[in-house]
Order: C-alpha cells, then structure tokens, then sequence
C-alpha cells in the first residue's frame, strides 16, 4: 500500500481543509471561522488551521492507543448534546 499525502487547502467559502493530494472527494477535516475570530487573528487562519489539525492528529494517535477496543461494555450516557465545550 502506497503512503497517502496531505494537503492543507483554503476552500472557496475561506474555509480550510486537510484532504489527500490524490483524492478530491470530500476533505477529511474541515475549519471555519467566524468572522469575529478572523479579525482577532489579523491573516494568521492557515497558521491557526495548521496548528489545530497538527494537534487533532496528534490527538487522535494518543486516544487510539488508549482505547481499550475490547472493552464489550461502554460507559456512554444516554443524552449528549450535539456539540462538544472547551
């Protein structure tokens, strides 16, 4: 199996995605800012994007190594709201 290599991208709407370079279906992550929050970092976005998929993916490899995969019984509640706070 041939590596995949990645691409930050900044979408026509300003968005940025990360997609493959070969593959131009829909982009693994996308980022959008407010309008309010693009001001307050006066045309540092793609530095910004960059930064917080460098640390999604790192994240990412560190909860995937503490998933116990064969745990049968998940402790999840029954209501989540749809959004996540930090």
């Amino acid at each position: 199996m041939s590596p995949s290599f990645f691409e930050i991208v900044q979408l026509s709407n300003g968005d940025y995605a990360l997609r493959r370079i070969d593959d131009d279906s829909a982009p693994l992550v996308k980022i959008s800012f407010s309008t309010e929050a693009r001001e307050m970092m006066d045309d540092r976005e793609l530095s910004v994007a960059k930064a917080m998929i460098a640390a999604g993916i790192e994240a990412a490899g560190s909860v995937t190594h503490d998933i116990d995969w064969d745990d049968d019984e998940l402790d999840v509640p029954d209501a989540q709201p749809a959004y996540t706070l930090h």
